[in-house]
């Protein structure tokens, strides 16, 4: 029995293991004359997760080889299972035989040969081979599948290698190539040609891209995607590189079309590095040579491109921050001379528990705008502004279960201001401000185990503005919800502030079903003494009365989502409003929103906005499934996008079918309706060889 174990620790190198103790179970083992040693009767040997199953195993000493009777099963911790119903291979392993065998790798590529020879303990030669990824029945031929003279597995490289290859559709051949390489299922990463994709447009016309994989050592890797239609010749790339210490991806393409008289290409990198226990470096470069191209092939629907490059720094009590930020427009009718093109701020914040208790924030910042054109007023408008902060807040709670928050603060700013003779040279400005919050949680539980917690509450504010009113660059939109009903200020920016006596009142009722649905509704709304100019007359705090806040959102655990927002005056008349509804489960992903705004020519919204948006997928069965997205502008009566795809998946093919339609129009875009084709055959893409549902074979 010793000799055989040994002998059996040998074998194992065939399944990639090093050598090392093995357990066998047998019925019998015997030694007969002819010097052979002889394991027989439901055998079974062990080792490390592996199994191998055989009715006889025989070591021929004078030869120096294993005879193997079957049938024969080896199966491995990930997933490769080898049949054969005869193997004869020396003790070294090196080379040898397997008669009438079946290779699975990845428990999805089925590799059956008459034949599978052993060469150098690498390489597995399979003899008049048919491979297929789909279920195979008997009496029926598989979806589809390669017959070839010759496969060679590279179980070091991980490549199989085919000669004299037909592919066939339910056994009807289909086109035949003499040699070719594909990657084993195992593979994560390997060279060579993805899945070629069509795309047809009604501006390019039918196109097909040819994306090739270059993998440029274990951490980088390089896609160039060449694409061909009547209308352009495209190159596309991705490179990734992924560091120690952070991730690089670039994106881009060159084209020459028959669009416009010049050569188009765009560039989007991004990254993120921690540069050491503490600070991180993010950037995002995004340029392109003209405002249509990303639109022409789909490669965003931005209309304003934004390049950033930031620098943070976050630890228990402090926050620093730079960042750089450079706009460009792909609008009609803007020019990034008057788009504040270059924006950059530098930020730190620090936070400390005074003796006396509460919470101490202090902070310093400096931001600049800067402005191309040297126009005077608003057009040309550079600004740059100083300003540090302080603010202590503290928390109390009463007897009664009242709940109160008080908070004290200034904040200082200074300004320079160039191209703008409405302001002087320099500004400066000093904000006292002084903030109550009373809060009285109720709560109950009925008998069925619902839950209750209503909420009211009252926040007093007072704050006065000491010196002058620079321009307001970083305030000009701001929104009016629950997440700043009871803020000290609700501008968004550091511009503009809050002044004068006002008082938000308000409250919320959460409810926690017994069965899992909950739901939360919040209403309230601001009284000031002052009018401030700042605020856009949509968006509801541009009186000395607010608009009404009325906003709920509704959870249900079968996956539906409901979440809505709305301001609406004393008339009942609605300013603003937003709703979202989502349903998600395993055969459902819907979702749609929708947005109304009153028309603002201060916020460059010259008439009423009301639009939908509509997206979905939906599992028809194990194999169809559909999808589609819609947006539509119901104030124009018009489509704005829409879209269909259908997919058939099962266990050893994809299938994509899409159609697309952009109705966006401008003297640079023209409406563009875009079809799709695309497949996959499951068991050869590079760490992709999983499938749907296996087809049933029919009794």
């Amino acid at each position: 029995m010793r000799h055989v174990l040994l002998l059996l620790c040998l074998f194992w190198p065939t399944l990639g293991l090093t050598q090392g103790a093995a357990t066998l179970v047998a019925d019998r083992v015997t030694l007969n004359d002819q010097d052979q040693l002889i394991a027989s009767g439901n055998i079974e040997v062990l080792y490390e997760g592996t199994t191998l199953r055989a009715t006889q195993i025989i070591y021929d000493q004078p030869s120096d080889r294993l005879i193997i009777n079957g049938p024969i099963v080896i199966q491995t911790p990930d997933g490769t299972i080898l049949t054969a119903d005869r193997a004869n291979i020396d003790a070294q392993l090196e080379n040898g035989m397997l008669q009438g065998a079946r290779l699975v790798l990845d428990q999805q590529l089925q590799l059956a040969a008459n034949q599978i020879d052993r060469q150098d303990g690498r390489y597995s030669q399979l003899y008049k081979t048919a491979a297929t990824s789909c279920n195979v029945c008997a009496g029926r031929a598989p979806l589809w599948s390669i017959r070839a003279e010759r496969v060679v597995h590279d179980e070091l490289e991980r490549q199989l290698y085919f000669d004299s290859a037909t592919f066939l559709i339910r056994d009807v051949p289909v086109f035949w190539v003499p040699r070719m390489r594909l990657p084993d299922p195992t593979l994560e990463r390997a060279t060579g040609l993805l899945i070629p994709q069509q795309r047809n447009t009604t501006q390019l016309g039918f196109g097909i891209k040819f994306p090739y994989f270059i993998t440029l050592g274990d951490h980088r890797d390089l896609t160039l995607t060449p694409y061909l239609a009547p209308e352009t010749r495209t190159l596309e790339l991705i490179y990734r590189q992924a560091f120690a210490n952070g991730d690089l991806r670039i994106d881009g393409a060159y084209s020459n079309d028959s669009l416009v008289d010049e050569n188009r290409s765009y560039l989007f990198a991004e990254g993120r590095f921690r540069l050491n226990d503490a600070y991180i470096l993010d950037f995002d470069i995004e340029a392109t040579s003209d405002k249509a191209y990303l639109l022409d092939y789909g490669y965003s629907d931005k209309d304003r491109l934004d390049s950033a490059i930031s620098l943070t720094e976050v630890t228990a009590d402090t926050l620093t921050q730079a960042q750089l930020t450079y706009y460009q427009t792909l609008r009609d009718d803007e020019v990034n001379s008057s788009l504040l093109p270059i924006v950059a701020d530098v930020s730190y914040e620090i936070r400390r528990r005074p003796r006396f208790g509460g919470m101490l924030n202090m902070s310093a910042s400096l931001d600049t705008a800067y402005r191309y054109s040297d126009t005077n007023g608003d057009a040309g408008r550079d600004v740059t502004r100083l300003g540090v902060a302080a603010r202590w807040r503290d928390d109390l709670t009463f007897d009664s279960g009242i709940l109160a928050e008080i908070e004290t603060g200034l904040r200082a700013d200074a300004y320079d201001i160039q191209d703008d003779g409405r302001f002087a040279r320099s500004e400066t400005r000093v904000v006292p401000h002084a903030a109550v919050a009373l809060r009285w949680p109720l709560s109950m539980t009925t008998g069925g185990g619902t839950s209750h917690l209503i909420e009211p509450a009252l926040h007093v504010a007072t704050s006065r503005a000491i010196g002058d009113t620079p321009p307001n660059e970083d305030s000009t939109r701001n929104e009016f919800d629950q997440g700043n009903l009871f803020d000290v200020s609700r501008f968004s920016g550091d511009d503009a502030v809050e002044t004068g006596n006002r008082i938000a009142v308000g409250g919320s009722w959460t409810r926690l079903g017994a069965r899992g649905i909950t739901s939360t509704l919040t209403f309230g709304r601001v009284y000031r003494d002052t009018v401030l100019d700042d605020f856009t007359p949509s968006s509801g705090l541009d009186t000395d009365q607010s608009d009404w806040l009325l906003a709920g959102q509704l959870r249900i655990p079968t996956g539906f989502v409901f979440d809505a927002r709305a301001l609406f005056d004393d008339e009942g008349e609605v300013t603003r409003g937003a709703g979202l509804i989502v349903w998600q489960n395993n055969d459902v992903s819907l979702s749609a929103a929708y947005i109304w705004e009153l028309k603002d020519p201060l916020e460059n919204r010259l008439d009423t906005l009301s639009e939908w948006t509509v997206d979905g997928r939906f599992k028809l069965n194990d194999q169809w499934s559909a999808n589609f997205d819609a947006r539509y502008n119901v104030a124009e009566d018009r489509p704005v996008r829409g879209g269909v795809g259908l997919t058939w998946q099962n266990e050893c093919v994809t299938i994509d079918v899409s159609a697309s339609r952009r109705y966006t129009s401008s003297d640079t875009v023209d409406p563009t309706t875009t079809y799709g084709l695309s497949g996959s055959l499951s068991g050869f893409s590079a760490g992709r060889s999983g499938g749907g549902k296996a087809t049933a074979c029919r009794q």
